[in-house]
């Protein structure tokens, strides 16, 4: 066994009002979603992928902070230039590593 944090993909789990909603958007919308998702669970560091991580995401696709003064707590995905999000948190423990979805809209 290693001291090293395990690396990606990362598990990515739902609370059971998230997936809810996901599952009642459109289908255009549940395709922005899991394109945000193939991004993160794929990401060395879902919460700062570098300067231009962004460009990498598919159009129209930001990931930021939730609130500017907690950069190490929940992060938002804002999709379609805002017109839906998907806000999470990224527990990286050497057990199992996970991001959690707490909101989709």
């Amino acid at each position: 066994m290693t001291d090293e944090l395990p690396g990606p993909p990362w598990q990515m789990d739902w609370t059971a009002e998230a997936l809810q909603e996901f599952e009642g958007m459109p289908e255009d919308g549940k395709q922005l979603v899991l394109s945000a998702r193939a991004e993160l669970i794929t990401a060395a560091d879902p919460y700062y992928r570098g300067i231009d991580a962004d460009l990498g995401l598919p159009h129209r696709i930001t990931v930021r902070p939730l609130a500017s003064t907690s950069p190490g707590g929940p992060h938002i995905a804002d999709l379609a230039g805002g017109r839906g999000w998907l806000i999470f948190t990224f527990t990286c423990r050497h057990a199992d590593p996970q991001i959690t979805v707490t909101d989709a809209f």
